[in-house]
């Protein structure tokens, strides 16, 4: 049995950590990889769901909670999160701003090979970008939401928890 099947990773324990940390706002454009936490997301009312056209926007629309006072987190697949790389960069190195994604691990399952390009580039593009990430498989880990949240916080910069999660 693979071991992340034993303790799948659940949008309410999700949602409960982005709590713990005081998220005021989710700022998200849905998608396969970490659409299974919606029900948790549309099923509380302590954070604000701001849905979101583009990636880029979500982290324009980030960055102006947090210059507004207000303690967001971006949630997105990698392949928004590669499309988003000039807000990102903005965000980042001109207004260090503690930016905080959740980002869907397209192409890396639990226990297999990448082979889907947007699996294989995305561990290289965060080192490339200067951007600390935490990998997320389990509810047995997800403390790490906390860890990265607090790191953000603490060095003012962007910080990735990548969502790996088996699909039934």
């Amino acid at each position: 049995m693979v071991a992340n099947r034993q303790t799948p990773l659940t949008g309410r324990r999700v949602v409960d950590e982005l709590r713990k940390c005081g998220i005021t706002h989710i700022v998200w454009l849905p998608d396969y990889y970490t659409g299974f936490m919606y029900e948790a997301m549309t099923s509380q009312s302590e954070i604000a769901l701001v849905p979101a056209c583009r990636e880029g926007e979500a982290v324009a629309i980030a960055a102006g909670l947090i210059l507004g006072g207000k303690r967001p987190v971006v949630i997105c697949q990698n392949t928004g999160f590669y499309e988003s790389g000039d807000s990102i960069r903005c965000v980042s190195l001109e207004l260090r701003l503690p930016l905080f994604m959740i980002v869907g691990y397209r192409g890396r399952e639990p226990d297999s090979t990448i082979t889907d390009s947007a699996g294989i580039i995305l561990e290289p593009t965060l080192h490339a970008w200067g951007i600390k990430y935490y990998l997320l498989e389990s509810d047995k880990k997800v403390e790490r939401i906390t860890i990265g949240y607090k790191e953000a916080q603490e060095t003012n910069k962007p910080v990735a928890i990548l969502i790996v999660r088996g699909h039934d």
